[in-house]
């Protein structure tokens, strides 16, 4: 079978490209190293992002007789702590001097100081940006940047608040554009470049192509084929759910699986209702990403620094994630704040080990991956970012050993950057510095 990894099926205006078969001899595209021409999967990398910091009394982990021992917030990490690595005392030193609780500090992918403005932003070009530009030739799009919040637009100590709502910048000057809307995210990955408006579903476009696939794939495949068409078609469908409050306000009850541009005219058009069903969507727009080779590398935050995002299911907890960081040692708050946190890590655990199931030929997805979770503070109540809070899932292809804790709250040389380097270095970018940093971490 002469069919590579870049197969698509094909259809009008889309092209879908598909997993990893056992039935194809080799993964397609430009071969980046001597292991790609041999026909391995190709490493990913994201950097998820939560804002306003954790609860510092329950984030970490201890080396424990049976691996790694997580504290409280880390906790849902326990059925892939194999593949887990933890990370104490990394920091970007830029971030402590100055005025300003929040903004100074949104430099975690740059390690560069943050301009004190409120006009000429300037950051730094960030990590994943910089691989983007090298992975991003072997893919159709280079980098996926995803959130679920609008910038904000105010100032606060002569920084601007767009810093708040982004990680991601193309240029020292630039942001990479967030996409929030689930749909425009979707059509993303599907778009074949004509940019033809869909009136019918994904599947439904190439079934036709599916079905000339399916006779060449063998039965282990053909069945693999069929649960990934149905996870798309299921996220299609939530895609679609979130679209109906558009369409009724619209007076149109018809079904549309495209919007022409984001609806930004409408509050809350296109976008889930509940912020944790909006977190999950774009995560599983995210793992179809990487599953499509549509990109390699991504960010995406689930929420902005200084978000007041609230999570409906936590009975009881009616604050902002922002309003809770700030909990003063107040008993309910702390409490609060803190089961906003284990949340957010159980969303994040959730994309793992649903990467962690896909099979790409006797590994995972998640074992060619490199995914960060990271904040822009560790104590939000303090604004304190001496340190950061920093966990790594996925084993980058075979060349990272998880369920290590790596404590380096005494070495001089606790650049965060210089884990950025190592990430970089395994997406086969190698420079001899970056940010702050001139050697890279070993890990």
């Amino acid at each position: 079978m002469k069919t590579s990894r870049r197969r698509f099926l094909r259809g009008t205006g889309v092209a879908l490209g598909l997993p990893w078969f056992e039935s194809v001899s080799a993964f397609g595209g430009e071969a980046t190293s001597a292991a790609a021409k041999a026909g391995e999967p190709p490493r990913r990398l994201a950097v998820c992002f939560t804002g306003n910091g954790v609860n510092p009394h329950h984030w970490g982990a201890k080396a424990g007789d049976s691996g790694l021992e997580f504290a409280k917030s880390l906790r849902p990490l326990d059925p892939l702590k194999d593949q887990i690595n933890v990370f104490q005392g990394l920091w970007n030193p830029t971030t402590i001097e100055g005025e300003g609780g929040h903004y100074p500090k949104m430099n975690v992918l740059s390690g560069l100081r943050v301009k004190k403005t409120t006009t000429d932003v300037e950051v730094g070009t960030t990590m994943d940006q910089i691989v983007a530009a090298h992975a991003g030739r072997h893919t159709p799009v280079p980098s996926v940047v995803l959130g679920t919040e609008r910038p904000m637009y105010s100032t606060d100590s002569g920084f601007t608040s767009i810093y708040s709502a982004y990680i991601s910048w193309s240029s020292p000057t630039t942001p990479a554009p967030k996409e929030i809307f689930p749909q425009q995210a979707f059509d993303q990955l599907f778009d074949d470049g004509s940019r033809r408006q869909r009136d019918k579903s994904i599947l439904d476009l190439v079934l036709d192509d599916a079905k000339g696939l399916r006779s060449r794939l063998s039965v282990r495949d053909s069945q693999k084929l069929d649960e990934y068409l149905a996870s798309v078609r299921e996220i299609e469908k939530r895609v679609e759910q979130a679209e109906k409050i558009s369409q009724i306000e619209a007076g149109d009850g018809a079904w549309r699986p495209s919007v022409e541009s984001p609806t930004i005219g409408r509050p809350d058009g296109g976008i889930p209702a509940s912020s944790e069903d909006h977190i999950r969507l774009m995560f599983d727009i995210l793992l179809l990403a990487f599953q499509m080779d549509r990109t390699r590398v991504a960010t995406f935050m689930l929420n902005n620094d200084l978000s007041n995002m609230r999570f409906p299911s936590l009975d009881g907890v009616t604050s902002g994630i922002h309003e809770l960081s700030h909990h003063a040692n107040d008993e309910t708050r702390l409490d609060h704040y803190q089961r906003v946190n284990e949340f957010q890590v159980r969303l994040w655990s959730e994309f793992l080990e649903k990467m962690a199931a896909t099979d790409e030929g006797g590994s995972s997805l998640l074992d060619n991956s490199m995914i960060l979770l990271t904040s822009s503070l560790m104590d939000g109540n303090a604004h304190d970012s001496r340190q950061l809070p920093v966990v790594l899932a996925g084993g980058g292809g075979g060349t990272i050993r998880g369920g290590r804790l790596h404590d380096l709250s005494e070495d001089p040389n606790r650049k965060l950057c210089r884990l950025h380097l190592a990430l970089m270095d395994r997406m086969g970018v190698r420079v001899d510095s970056f940010g702050d940093a001139e050697n890279a971490l070993a890990i």
